[in-house]
């Protein structure tokens, strides 16, 4: 049987570019639905990670996004 548990050692690190970016977690299954959001203004981070109920996470606004594969920025 296939092991379908998300790996929870994983963060992602998002920094706020500008006020009111806004970061929301979607979650698995048949129907995606956003279950929790949060808004960042300039300078503020949120660590962030999958979990069995998260698959997904969008990220509204300026930021920078920090990855174990590295950075991205929304502006690019």
């Amino acid at each position: 049987m296939e092991n379908t548990t998300p790996n929870n050692n994983e963060y992602i690190v998002i920094k706020a570019k500008s006020n009111g970016c806004q970061v929301f977690g979607l979650t698995r299954g048949q129907d995606t639905r956003l279950h929790h959001s949060e808004k960042l203004d300039k300078g503020e981070i949120l660590i962030v990670q999958f979990t069995e109920h998260t698959s997904a996470i969008k990220i509204r606004g300026k930021a920078v996004v920090l990855t174990k594969h590295g950075e991205v920025d929304t502006e690019d």
